[in-house]
């Protein structure tokens, strides 16, 4: 058994997955690489199999999983004590599994993440410094649980910005593939039930945006009516955490944005509407 383990479930990744693998494999720390292909049509398994590395162990489904199904599989194919998931195409900066793996080796933290940057589809910098608005340091789970649900999933940071233990994802039962959007700050939500939650300064990781994210493939209607669900199912399974007002900040959270969308789509109906003569 290995002490972390790095886990990078693809799927039609030939594109970006390289990047991914090279930036994982350029750590200076111990560790194991499970790539999980969900049965990719593309040169994704010939991209992860070109790197000629002892640590990585390429495995490929023989018909494609649901996300939620997908991403335990990964895990649990994974042997480390620790666990990070780094989606294909994100990308780990120089230093962040020897900083992570310190921070992780006091016992009374849970789960740790970084703040992480923007790169667009050719890994050109386009944002820095980004994610854990007020979760700097130490954070107990009412604090961490309360910010997430107030400000949305998406302000904290990608999958690859967090490590956790693999104890704490085994007691909660992994990722719940019903929402595919929250589903990875639902589970880092979840596992800070158990311990406390550690915010780093620090910029150690970055989110590829381009149309390879899943998030991508879902319409807007669709995003909200996941994050409404997610906020309200936390809110049911944690109340002495998170509290019935917090529940009701994220909600007018959202109903905001939804109005802002509404007024921008109107404006542009009116733009778009011919002259009454």
């Amino acid at each position: 058994m290995v002490n972390l383990s790095v886990c990078v479930p693809v799927h039609d990744s030939g594109r970006t997955v390289g990047a991914t693998l090279r930036s994982i494999l350029e750590q200076d720390t111990a560790f194991e690489v499970i790539v999980l292909d969900n049965a990719s049509t593309d040169d994704t398994v010939q991209v992860a199999n070109s790197f000629q590395d002892g640590r990585l162990r390429v495995v490929r489904n023989g018909a494609p999983l649901p996300i939620g199904e997908n991403w335990n599989k990964a895990v649990s194919l994974a042997t480390g004590r620790l666990v990070k998931v780094v989606c294909a195409g994100d990308i780990l900066l120089p230093g962040s599994l020897d900083k992570q793996v310190a921070v992780m080796g006091d016992q009374g933290i849970a789960v740790c993440a970084s703040k992480f940057q923007v790169v667009d589809a050719d890994g050109r910098v386009e944002q820095t410094d980004l994610g854990l608005p007020n979760l700097l340091g130490q954070r107990d789970a009412p604090t961490l649980l309360r910010s997430i649900v107030r400000r949305g999933p998406c302000d904290f940071g990608p999958t690859a910005t967090a490590m956790f233990r693999r104890m704490d994802f085994e007691r909660v039962g992994g990722f719940r593939g019903d929402l595919v959007l929250p589903m990875d700050v639902d589970l880092i939500a979840r596992v800070s039930a158990f311990g406390l939650f550690y915010g780093m300064s620090e910029t150690l990781a970055a989110w590829r945006d381009s149309r390879f994210n899943r998030s991508g493939d879902t319409t807007a209607a669709a995003r909200f009516a996941e994050l409404l669900r997610f906020q309200h199912r936390l809110g049911r399974e944690y109340p002495q955490l998170i509290g019935r007002a917090a529940v009701l900040s994220g909600d007018l959270r959202l109903a905001g944005v939804a109005l802002d969308r509404l007024r921008v789509r109107a404006a542009a109906a009116l733009l778009r509407r011919p002259a009454l003569r």
